[in-house]
């Protein structure tokens, strides 16, 4: 579904769109909705921001969602924790999968690390097709977390 031509088109055009502010919650805003309308078969697209030790629901595009996961719940929880991006296939089959939307079939997290190596959060990406994502995706997403931790650098105190 993603080539390596369209995943270029679209990373540049994330940046484009982040380039204009720094604020977080605005940029995360934008960025959730570009995902969500440009990236087909999603039913959820957004962020989930670390506080207090918890993540907490932040801009996302989709069905309303889990206002907060423990860090030792779910598959956002686990990328958290683990601080790596977690690919699942089939939700169902993941233990104690949190189910926001009982649509979800398949989901990529990848976990919002600092250059200095803290954790601000995750980009939380869901899709109702199972086995939905090909690497080409999760190197997207992975990207696309990239175009918007360079586009707070000057803010990474407060997501």
């Amino acid at each position: 579904m993603i080539t390596p031509d369209s995943a270029d088109s679209l990373s540049n055009q994330a940046r484009a769109l982040l380039a204009g502010t720094q604020d977080p919650i605005a940029n995360a805003a934008n960025l959730s909705a570009f995902i969500f309308q440009n990236i087909p078969l999603l039913n959820w697209a957004g962020f989930y921001r670390l506080v207090d030790g918890r993540l907490l629901l932040g801009p996302f595009q989709g069905k309303f969602a889990c206002v907060e996961i423990a860090l030792d719940k779910g598959v956002c929880g686990k990328a958290a924790r683990e601080r790596k991006t977690q690919v699942v296939g089939d939700v169902l089959s993941f233990p104690g999968h949190i189910a926001c939307d009982a649509a979800s079939r398949s989901e990529i997290v990848v976990p919002l690390i600092t250059q200095e190596g803290r954790l601000l959060g995750v980009l939380d990406i869901d899709s109702p097709v199972a086995d939905r994502f090909q690497p080409t995706d999760v190197e997207l997403m992975e990207e696309f977390a990239a175009i918007f931790l360079a586009s707070i650098s000057d803010k990474t105190e407060s997501f």
